[in-house]
């Protein structure tokens, strides 16, 4: 077992909590806490961020003994922002630069050829996400999947996955049968909802139901057999009835999976709707969506978000399946993307403010674009791989000791124990799951497993005084005049 040492804790991360507070605390503030991890990272993580001159050299140490890893690459672009979007999207005006950010991507992926190798290390997983990346050209896609297969080693029968919206696969099938023919498998479709008056609400009319069976037409035509279809659920006005017949045409869409997203409000644009959605809405619909997928013969584990018609088959992309699973490391490439190591965490620059200009002046710098990168404790690198294995409603034990060199027992007792003894978890063959009843207070359980620091500011945090969603949602609303203040971009 490889031996890693961690950065020291500060105080606020030394502290305990009796498991029910902090149960209670994430259930009463069950808009934030979730499989998205840290919470108040300002606060919570802040300690542990590093000065910039000092990233290429952290980096490079991190992935040290890093043999085995998962790829993604970010495309921040779209049609048009989503209102429930907390994503990195650029504004309107740098549409048009597609091409200027794909030479960046592209020469940000040999920046970290030369810094770590790649080649000598071995890719799991490749993910290509955003924003939409089927809103650049289809070459352009292939280009970077080439450079991706000349930059490292490939896990045979490693499956590339890509993400699209309805009306770009309805109106453009040349890209999909041009993302077959590079390569990628897996390709993911946005429907989210089919309610008119909500589509509206969501900036998101442009991709009704007009096209989606034309979008599935061309998918297939181009030769999918991997094909998911997202739907989503919290909304402000969203009926139980509407929520039914979205599921039900997701399931004439006859996709091999289907994964549901529960709205989080967390820097977007409807921020202010969170407080008309009750938990018990939420759990009603997660309840219903179990009921309906089953019946058409998707199944999932309780917690688990992606619903599989395929037995044996999670129905998550390999990049998602190796993150979950075993908290593999990731590289992240792009504007809004995610470095993930055994110990660190990066983000890249420019997702704060959602505009190219400060990724694109570091790639052309020949630095790694790298804008927050945190030496974390271990309570905070474990925590952030329990989140992330909550997308599968589990953690498998075997992983979380053989990373942490720490069993689950002996890393949080008392909240095993506690969710043992109130039949919110169980053990599984080899892993921690939750049960029916815990996937209905995912939200508390999610909270257990949290770093002190995120504990203690959840059980302070009372939602119906706290200005953080409203704050965020000037954050959000801001974002498109901060990026039009930008220096242009020389192309």
């Amino acid at each position: 077992m490889t031996i890693r040492t961690w950065n020291p804790p500060v105080f606020a991360d030394t502290l305990r909590f009796a498991p029910e507070r902090v149960f209670e605390a994430g259930e009463r503030n069950h808009h934030i806490s979730n499989t998205a991890y840290p919470i108040a990272h300002n606060t919570t993580w802040g300690p542990y961020r590093l000065p910039r001159d000092g990233h290429r050299e952290v980096v490079r140490q991190a992935f040290d003994g890093i043999d085995d890893l998962c790829l993604y690459a970010h495309i921040p672009f779209c049609e048009t922002r989503c209102s429930y979007c907390e994503y990195t999207v650029v504004d309107k005006d740098e549409r048009s630069q597609t091409k200027a950010y794909m030479r960046r991507l592209n020469r940000e992926l040999a920046l970290y050829r030369d810094v770590l190798n790649t080649p000598q290390r071995t890719l799991h997983g490749f993910d290509i996400g955003g924003g939409t990346p089927s809103f650049v050209e289809a070459e352009l896609i292939a280009e970077l999947v080439e450079n991706a297969r000349d930059s490292f080693r490939w896990r045979p029968g490693l499956r590339i996955s890509i993400e699209t919206t309805p009306k770009i696969a309805a109106a453009e099938p040349h890209k999909t049968e041009a993302y077959m023919r590079a390569g990628i498998e897996r390709i993911s479709m946005g429907v989210q909802v089919i309610q008119p008056d909500l589509l509206r609400v969501l900036n998101r009319d442009g991709n009704g139901v007009e096209h989606h069976f034309k979008a599935v037409e061309n998918i297939r035509r181009a030769g999918f057999r991997k094909f998911n279809v997202d739907v989503m659920y919290g909304f402000a006005d969203q009926s139980l009835d509407s929520w039914r017949a979205t599921l039900e045409h997701a399931i004439r869409l006859d996709p091999e999976y289907i994964t549901l997203y529960r709205m989080r409000y967390k820097l977007t644009r409807i921020s202010d709707q969170a407080s008309r959605v009750m938990l018990d809405q939420v759990r009603a619909q997660a309840a219903l969506a179990k009921q309906v997928l089953a019946d058409a013969g998707y199944t999932a584990r309780p917690g688990q978000n992606t619903y599989s018609r395929i037995e044996g088959d999670p129905g998550t992309s390999d990049y998602l399946t190796r993150r979950v699973v075993d908290g593999m490391p990731y590289l992240g490439l792009g504007l809004g993307a995610q470095t993930f190591t055994h110990t660190t965490i990066s983000y890249n620059d420019g997702a704060a403010g959602k505009n190219l200009a400060p990724y694109i002046r570091s790639v052309d710098a020949g630095r790694l674009p790298i804008q927050d990168l945190y030496d974390l404790p271990l309570a905070h690198m474990m925590a952030k791989m329990i989140c992330v294995s909550f997308y599968f409603g589990e953690i498998d034990r075997r992983a979380f000791c053989e990373k942490f060199d720490l069993t689950i027992e002996q890393a949080y007792p008392a909240e095993v124990e506690f969710v043992l003894k109130r039949g919110l978890m169980e053990y599984t063959d080899r892993a921690l799951s939750m049960t029916d009843d815990g996937a209905q207070h995912f939200n508390g359980v999610c909270a257990l497993f949290h770093a002190p620091s995120v504990k203690e500011y959840l059980i302070h945090r009372d939602p119906d005084t706290a200005e953080d969603m409203q704050r965020n949602r000037k954050i959000a609303v801001s974002v498109a005049r901060r990026a039009k203040a930008e220096v242009s971009i020389v192309l």
